[in-house]
């Protein structure tokens, strides 16, 4: 009897895996063409400051979504654009965005050696937590953990994000985890990280 209640809780954890970011990546590329302006047809933005979305973790864009839609992430420009959307749209965008391939830049190689020091290793010395630890070697991230790719996005935008993290203007992090390892960084360690994170892969 044990063994059997062990494989029904495992059948539902997997089902409900299975459920969750259930949307439809060819309903989503129709969806997505409001997007494209900002953030590329394919989700790879040619400007800086906008994020590339091309092969982020599905279920990290579905929060980002969801956030800009209840204000718990604030932006004056993608509240208006998530507002219209419904939970299905949600899925749906974020499955289009997530199945497209990303570009890799590259960044400053001046700066890109402290970036990978600190990317890798921290700075012990003021309590800097190393980025691999959550974002991975290559910069994929954890999509269980919900922790998103960041290995080639924009050195701009990742500049903005941890910034925006620092002063608290973006709050939607889990346990204010980024907000808690940005608030210990100086703005040269910022910009470093941000440089190797754009050619990192």
């Amino acid at each position: 009897m044990k063994k059997l209640g062990i494989v029904v809780l495992v059948a539902a954890v997997g089902f409900a895996g299975s459920a969750f970011g259930a949307g439809s990546a060819e309903a989503g590329k129709g969806k997505a063409g409001a997007c494209a302006g900002c953030h590329g047809a394919d989700g790879n933005s040619l400007v800086p400051n906008f994020p590339k979305l091309a092969g982020q973790h599905a279920a990290y864009l579905s929060k980002q979504l969801a956030d800009f839609k209840s204000g718990a992430r604030s932006d004056a420009t993608m509240a208006p654009m998530a507002a219209p959307l419904n939970e299905q749209d949600i899925e749906d965008i974020a499955a289009y965005f997530s199945s497209q391939s990303g570009t890799v830049g590259k960044g400053n190689a001046e700066l890109a050696g402290l970036g990978e020091k600190i990317y890798r290793g921290g700075n012990p010395a003021t309590g800097v937590a190393a980025c691999i630890a959550c974002h991975g070697p290559t910069g994929a991230g954890n999509s269980a953990a919900n922790f998103p790719k960041i290995g080639g996005q924009h050195a701009a935008y990742v500049v903005k994000a941890l910034n925006d993290f620092k002063s608290g203007a973006r709050s939607n992090d889990v346990n204010q985890m980024m907000r808690g390892v940005a608030a210990k960084m100086t703005d040269e360690e910022i910009k470093a990280v941000a440089e190797f994170v754009a050619g990192l892969h």
